[in-house]
């Protein structure tokens, strides 16, 4: 990327590292990166989001199961970012999620703040640990792997 150590992902550098796109990109920008180590996700939360429709109208929540997700797009800009992955065609796939609790409801007007930290990785196979907060309180927390599906050269 550069020869600075990238320590923030803005928007146009997540779209360079991972595919996902509306409606399913859920990550606004990737601050406080430590290469191989950790990152922090953040999720500007709105009503217009596509999810809102259906869970739940009239009382609109994010759903857990997004929020995780948007905790592994964090994780995978990190990955990418420690290793250079920026317009390579990096794909990331779940491979297992444990010891995921919710906390509290994240809604429409939240900030979402997703706290990733590697407990192992290098190159394919990743474990990370992730928090989700608003305002400082935990909303869930999540134990996932994942393999980088890494383009060959």
């Amino acid at each position: 990327m550069t020869e600075q150590m990238v320590t923030e992902a803005d928007i146009e550098l997540i779209q360079r590292i991972i595919p996902h796109r509306y409606p399913f990109l859920l990550i606004d920008k990737v601050r406080d990166i430590d290469p191989h180590k950790s990152a922090v996700g953040i999720k500007n939360v709105t009503f217009n989001e596509p999810h809102f429709q259906g869970h739940f109208p009239g009382a609109p929540i994010m759903p857990g199961v997004t929020i995780i997700e948007a905790m592994a797009q964090t994780a995978a800009v990190m990955v990418g970012i420690s290793l250079d992955m920026a317009d390579k065609d990096l794909l990331v796939y779940f491979m297992a999620i444990d010891k995921c609790k919710f906390r509290r409801k994240v809604v429409p007007g939240d900030v979402l703040e997703l706290h990733v930290e590697a407990k192992r990785g290098g190159s394919k196979i990743w474990k990370f640990e992730g928090i989700a907060k608003v305002d400082g309180e935990m909303a869930a927390q999540a134990e996932f792997t994942a393999m980088m599906d890494l383009p060959q050269e």
